[in-house]
């Protein structure tokens, strides 16, 4: 081969052993953005277009959607895709642009240790989120005991 010429691509080059990571980034990032934009618009859809839009949207409706499992799960579901989703893009982002093997390193790590506390407190919040604490607003007066 010259100078002048390109290796085909689908000569038989020596392969990486282990999982292709960045293969099942790339599928994780289609299969959850799919899964995102029916949860995001189901979300959107319950709270703005069935309740009375942005005024109903108060403590007390969110402690009447987390006392189902229900809305937990879809809330759950719709934190942690988003975030890895999230995560994944900026990774790539970090690879993509950032020349110096270190920063890459660092940057990568930090993308992912703010999306593992985000994920780490947000699910915290869905599971452990008790509208009873004192005070107790007027909305939920009947429901909380005294």
């Amino acid at each position: 081969m010259t100078a002048d010429t390109i290796a085909d691509p689908r000569s038989a080059a020596p392969r990486r052993k282990g999982p292709n990571l960045e293969k099942w980034g790339w599928l994780y990032m289609r299969i959850s953005g799919v899964l995102l934009v029916v949860l995001i618009f189901g979300h959107l859809f319950v709270n703005l277009v069935m309740g009375e839009g942005v005024r109903g949207i108060d403590f007390a409706f969110v402690a009447g959607k987390y006392a189902t499992p229900f809305w937990q799960v879809w809330d759950l579901l719709m934190l942690w895709l988003a975030l890895i989703h999230g995560a994944n893009g900026m990774r790539t982002i970090v690879n993509d642009y950032v020349t110096h093997q270190t920063a890459r390193r660092i940057l990568v790590w930090a993308v992912w240790l703010a999306a593992g506390l985000l994920i780490l407190l947000g699910t915290l919040v869905i599971f452990t989120f008790d509208p009873c604490i004192p005070p107790v607003p007027d909305a939920l007066a009947g429901v909380c005991p005294a």
